[in-house]
């Protein structure tokens, strides 16, 4: 804002940009004024339910209009405490409108320089600025996603659009580090509050938390069945939990505690590196790190999934289950002696686990004449043998096609 004087005629001249700001302010305030009148006059009780939905539809239009001016002017303050003043929110909120005004510019490096759409269904009161932030991280992350994701804020509750644009945006930082990120991520803190209640909070790897978040689910299910009374599921789920971490109570469930859905490519290239149109992640969480799922996959049932790339043709699972009578006549040792198990390489006793001679990544079978026991320690120097003589390599998707049932 500045002033021109002329000092010959002592008047002063206010330039256009300074006159339309003055009209801007003007403008606002005159439209606070008008909702502030119709507060006044807002009797709820007495409004249909018909009304009462088109009331909240322009209350709701006005604040996402509202927040397009907080998002832009937060930019120019850059200061996030004043911003929380100014706007009686918490300072997390207050630098999340900043960071949406910042993603908003109109500059070369910004999330949404390239996808003016955003900033114009903003405007427009189309979209809330929470709508708009979620879209601009996804934006930044994976360039030209915003239009798909503004269909997704017109068409869909706020809670959809969110985990769009995480998965995204995590898909997109998939091959960027993004399992070292996570892992730096994990935490764990307790507090007390003012009921005298313990609460826990944990940040755990997808991996790790999966099968922990399932397994509490399957106890809390089965508490929930056989309460006399109904409590609400939420409280089961916390009993849960107590028990898990006390060591009690069962937390079995029948369903897999953990699936992680891996394209063949990934894993013969050498869970390397993930590339367009390939997957690496578990279903309904988000995307693993290949490296993570590597390990997993050393020691998980492996599932063969066929499909056409539109529908599912087949499916089928090597498995390392052994029945119980397989498992017992292993345990009994070699015939005729039956003298119980040997290490096949130093006749050690101790620590003894079931080797698959033909390695089971090689579609090697869990039968009789593919298992032999070995020690740890030999166990892991003949899977290191095996993996310097190329075995443990993946085979090829024909030879996976041609093991499959017909």
């Amino acid at each position: 804002m500045f002033l021109l004087r002329n000092p010959r005629e002592e008047r002063v001249f206010v330039s256009p940009l300074v006159q339309n700001r003055g009209m801007e302010i003007a403008v606002l305030h005159e439209a606070a004024e008008l909702v502030e009148r119709a507060n006044a006059n807002l009797e709820p009780e007495i409004v249909s339910a018909g009304d009462a939905r088109k009331l909240l539809g322009a209350y709701a239009r006005i604040k996402k209009l509202a927040s397009y001016g907080e998002a832009l002017l937060a930019r120019r303050m850059d200061d996030a405490a004043a911003v929380a003043r100014a706007t009686g929110t918490s300072m997390g909120a207050a630098k999340k409108t900043v960071e949406t005004g910042v993603a908003l510019a109109d500059a070369p490096g910004v999330a949404l320089a390239d996808a003016p759409e955003v900033g114009d269904a903003l405007a427009r009161g189309e979209v809330s600025l929470d709508q708009a932030g979620e879209i601009a991280k996804a934006e930044q992350a994976s360039p030209g996603c915003s239009e798909e994701l503004l269909s997704v804020a017109r068409e869909e509750s706020f809670h959809v659009l969110r985990e769009k644009a995480r998965t995204i945006r995590l898909e997109a930082e998939q091959s960027r580090g993004l399992g070292d990120r996570q892992r730096a991520a994990r935490s764990a803190r307790s507090y007390t509050d003012d009921l005298g209640m313990v609460n826990i909070s944990l940040r755990l790897e997808p991996h790790v938390g999966t099968p922990i978040v399932n397994r509490a689910g399957a106890e809390a299910d089965r508490l929930y069945r056989a309460a006399s009374s109904k409590e609400p599921f939420e409280r089961h789920l916390a009993d849960a939990y107590a028990k898990m971490l006390s060591g009690q109570g069962k937390a079995r469930t029948t369903r897999p505690e953990l699936v992680v859905l891996v394209s063949h490519e990934v894993a013969r290239r050498g869970w390397s590196y993930i590339r367009d149109g390939e997957v690496c992640k578990i279903p309904g969480v988000g995307p693993v790190a290949p490296s993570v799922a590597k390990e997993i996959a050393g020691d998980a049932f492996l599932t063969g999934l066929f499909y056409d790339g539109v529908d599912l043709r087949n499916i089928r699972r090597w498995t390392r289950n052994v029945p119980v009578e397989v498992r017992l006549a292993l345990e009994l040792g070699a015939p005729p002696d039956y003298d119980g198990l040997r290490c096949v390489d130093c006749g050690n006793r101790f620590r003894n686990e079931r080797d698959h001679v033909e390695p089971h990544n090689q579609l090697g079978p869990a039968s009789v004449d593919n298992l032999e026991p070995r020690c740890w320690s030999c166990h892991q120097a003949k899977t290191e043998r095996d993996r310097k003589a190329g075995k443990l390599t993946p085979p090829p998707p024909e030879a996976v096609a041609e093991r499959a049932p017909p």
